[in-house]
């Protein structure tokens, strides 16, 4: 019997790397575009490993799949995925969490400056028939500011690296990274409330999980300082976004940059569309021509690893071998 490999869903222009990969273990691939849990189990009920992007991978869906022993996802995250339940079932789950470090890093530092020299007011005006520098002040000088990270893996290190480069200080809040790790770095990993305290510019790149959720709230972010700026390049619903809107109108902080929102594509009426003191990007942090074709490679190469008897590079689930 050939091994069979769903790709539950995908927004890519071609699905080559992918087969490619899968044909070297004899793998037949079928393409589907499902969108929720039912979808998942009627199109794919016989799979031996799927590749992922945004369709629920549930308890459910795994208990009505019996061949199934991996679970690939295209990206750094595996929030679509019940990875405990994964555990318990024996299925392997697999992502990609080295594949954008360059591309996130980069948008991370373009964001930070773009917020800190407000261009999409100047930019807004200009295209507006203005010349007047004088509507983004204050602007204050970037050198000897603080960059505060939260989170500390392999992305946050290279934006700290990066950040290095316009004289910023750089503190770091990692719960599970002890401070040796930081001082590598020359980056001081402190609690968060002191992070968000003493920071200028808070850069967010913790993973989403039942814990992380909202991290940014009404409270959190009502200790940071009134001119500081928030970038978020990793999920969403990490922000509670009710109160970055009205932190950000009542100007008791200072700007946004959000490459990702809670709800993706951003809603017509979110209010955050409404101020100028936001800049939003379309979830394009990850993406280059060369990070593309290295996420579908190696996702796909850890799916045939798996089905193949090989140990995976990126096994998640630790736990379940």
């Amino acid at each position: 019997m050939s091994i069979k490999v769903y790709v539950t869903d995908y927004e890519y222009a071609t699905l080559e790397p992918e087969k490619r990969e899968l044909d070297k273990i004899g793998a037949v691939m079928f393409p589907k575009q499902c969108k929720t849990e039912a979808d998942v189990i009627r199109e794919c009920k016989d799979a031996n490993g799927l590749i992922d992007q945004y369709a629920p991978i549930t308890r459910k869906v795994m208990e009505a799949l019996p061949d199934l022993k991996v679970v690939g996802r295209y990206g750094v995250g595996v929030n679509t995925i019940d990875v405990d339940a994964a555990t318990e079932l024996g299925i392997q789950v697999l992502n990609v969490p080295d594949y954008c470090m360059d591309e996130v890093s980069n948008q991370a530092i373009s964001l930070m400056l773009a917020c800190h020299r407000k261009l999409n007011i100047l930019n807004s005006q200009v295209h507006h028939h203005g010349w007047d520098y004088k509507i983004a002040k204050p602007i204050h000088r970037l050198q000897g500011q603080t960059l505060g990270l939260l989170g500390f893996g392999r992305i946050p290190k290279m934006v700290a690296q990066k950040a290095k480069a316009f004289g910023l200080n750089i503190i770091a809040y990692d719960p599970y990274v002890e401070p040796e790790v930081g001082l590598q770095y020359d980056v001081t990993i402190l609690p968060l409330k002191d992070v968000l305290q003493k920071a200028d510019i808070i850069s967010v790149h913790v993973p989403l999980t039942k814990d992380t959720e909202n991290l940014l709230n009404e409270q959190t972010l009502s200790w940071m300082k009134p001119e500081a700026i928030i970038i978020n390049t990793s999920r969403g619903p990490l922000i509670d976004e009710n109160a970055l809107y009205h932190a950000l109108k009542d100007k008791k902080i200072g700007y946004a940059g959000l490459d990702v929102t809670v709800q993706e594509p951003i809603q017509e009426d979110n209010p955050l569309l409404t101020l100028d003191n936001v800049m939003i990007t379309p979830h394009v942090a990850w993406y280059s021509e060369e990070a593309e074709l290295e996420l579908k490679t190696k996702v796909a190469q850890g799916v045939a690893d798996v089905l193949s008897g090989k140990k995976a590079k990126y096994l998640v689930n630790r736990d379940v071998l």
